[in-house]
């Protein structure tokens, strides 16, 4: 009888390992098979340059697997149990279910086939020596790139402003005037992370993310980088498990490698500093603030009309100690000589809404209807994740009742059960976590309730009479400030502008 044989291989990128090259353990696993006269080859698998203390990203691997699902073959053939995993769970794992299939696996260079009566025994030693082998390299890894680190070689990738080659940062001309231009709308011309954005957008700059749009939250990411004032912090994200290699922000777990005027910078030290004192003073401990937020409705909206400078905010406080807010124009001793405080502007912008000739009671009906869709879209989908969550919670309990019968028949070892019963309890854990989360979110309001006040909101918002100043803001494209107390404010997507005065107001203008 003809046996269809597969070969897996996990190659390394080292071009010093050349024992290991996809091309030599090809010829090496053709030469095999042809000398058993009753084997044929099916398939050699192989992943380049992939981890084996995982399989989630070794595609071949889970190819093959599949394969074996299929009854394409009935043998596997490796040279070691540390090229099929380093993991020793998904070793006897995926070994137990291909015997289960008729499927063996002989492990060449280890003497090794799971046909054997004992092989999983000698499997599980040899696999917990490939697993600490994988434990000490990482190990070693870690400590000599800190090492390095504070040496001062750069571990990462380019950036906005800087290449970087060899472990060594470079400015780049280009990039560093866009990052200037960053800080000094931000920091002298006080304006909000998404305005900066929006006008980067406009003049046509490459985002450096590599998205079609810039966003506010790349321009904060860029003010906050110390590197562009000469420092390096690194260590910003650890690897807290050597077998699931998934990277985490680093909060204080491990210890950052800074070093400071690491490298020529881009803006002087004052003005960063400046920026995270500004950041900071439009933050409130990290959260987002109430009412303006981290940015004000109208920043970088409002323009002189002489200078064509933007408005800076600055914060005022009455005799009787209530705050309040006014605009100035940037250039200081324009001839504008006028300073407009900002709950007058926002109720001129009130007033441009509530006059545009549409019908308020449809587009009030309209948008309550739509955001009503909306929730309950999101109520199903999480619904239906709950009870996708439901499923999985129940089949990984059965797993662990499974592995429980293994043991007291004494099919798998003490030590084998306890490691499988550990890495089952974790997952119950976290997937017992996702669904409280998934039914606490999913408590709901009566729905005729929650459209009454809705509809309220929006009736507020179009009539003028309420609403958020931040969407009032989102409405605004530009206030114009002329001498003589006159202002003109225009709309987003409307051709009309409406010219206002302290006494009156001239109406609805098309320029």
């Amino acid at each position: 009888m003809l046996i269809h044989v597969a070969a897996y291989c996990r190659v390394s990128t080292d071009q010093l390992d050349q024992a290991n090259s996809f091309e030599a353990q090809k010829r090496y696993f053709k030469e095999y098979i042809e000398r058993q006269r009753d084997w044929s080859l099916y398939e050699i698998y192989a992943d380049e340059g992939i981890t084996g203390t995982s399989t989630k990203k070794r595609t071949q691997f889970n190819r093959m697997i599949q394969d074996a699902r299929s009854g394409k073959f009935q043998l596997i053939l490796t040279k070691e149990v540390s090229r099929f995993s380093r993991n020793i769970l998904d070793t006897i794992a995926y070994t137990r279910e291909l015997k289960a299939l008729g499927v063996g696996v002989l492990f060449v260079n280890d003497g090794i086939s799971t046909l054997d009566p004992d092989a999983e025994l000698r499997l599980s030693i040899m696999g917990s020596i490939a697993q600490e082998e994988s434990r000490k390299t990482s190990s070693r890894v870690k400590w000599g790139q800190t090492r390095q680190m504070e040496q001062g070689v750069v571990f990462g990738h380019s950036l906005l402003g800087y290449d970087v080659q060899a472990g060594r940062m470079t400015v780049n001309p280009a990039g560093a005037e866009v990052v200037r231009l960053i800080f000094r709308k931000y920091v002298q011309e006080r304006k909000g992370a998404w305005t900066i954005a929006r006008e980067l957008q406009e003049a046509g700059i490459p985002n450096p993310s590599g998205r079609t749009a810039w966003r506010g939250t790349v321009v904060l990411k860029i003010l906050r980088n110390e590197k562009y004032c000469g420092d390096l912090k690194q260590k910003k994200t650890f690897t807290p498990d050597y077998l699931t290699h998934q990277k985490k922000y680093n909060h204080g777990e491990e210890a950052f490698v800074f070093l400071r005027d690491h490298h020529v910078p881009i803006v002087d030290r004052e003005t960063w500093e400046e920026a995270q004192q500004e950041l900071s003073r439009r933050s409130q401990h990290g959260k987002r603030c109430s009412g303006h937020g981290t940015r004000f409705p109208l920043s970088g909206k409002i323009q002189c009309g002489l200078c064509g400078r933007s408005f800076v905010s600055r914060g005022r406080t009455r005799k009787d100690g209530t705050k309040y807010r006014t605009w100035r124009c940037g250039t200081v001793g324009c001839d504008v000589g006028y300073q407009l405080r900002d709950d007058t502007a926002l109720e001129l912008l009130r007033q441009a809404v509530s006059a545009l000739p549409m019908d308020w009671d449809a587009l009030t009906q309209e948008v309550t209807g739509a955001v009503l869709e909306a929730l309950e879209r999101s109520g199903a989908h999480r619904q239906a994740d709950g009870v996708r969550l439901q499923k999985e919670l129940a089949k990984l309990r059965e797993k662990k009742t499974g592995v429980l019968d293994a043991y007291f028949s004494k099919q798998i070892s003490t030590g084998d059960m306890k490691l499988m019963n550990e890495e089952y309890d974790r997952r119950i854990a976290e997937l017992t976590a996702q669904i409280d989360t998934a039914e606490n979110e999913s408590e709901a309001r009566d729905t005729a309730e929650l459209e009454a006040e809705l509809r309220a909101m929006v009736e507020d918002i179009v009539s003028g009479h309420g609403g958020s100043d931040r969407v009032y803001g989102r409405l605004l494209e530009r206030i114009t400030v002329y001498p003589g107390k006159q202002l003109a404010v225009k709309l987003k997507h409307l051709p009309q502008t409406w010219v206002f005065s302290l006494e009156r107001t001239f109406g609805p203008a098309v320029h």
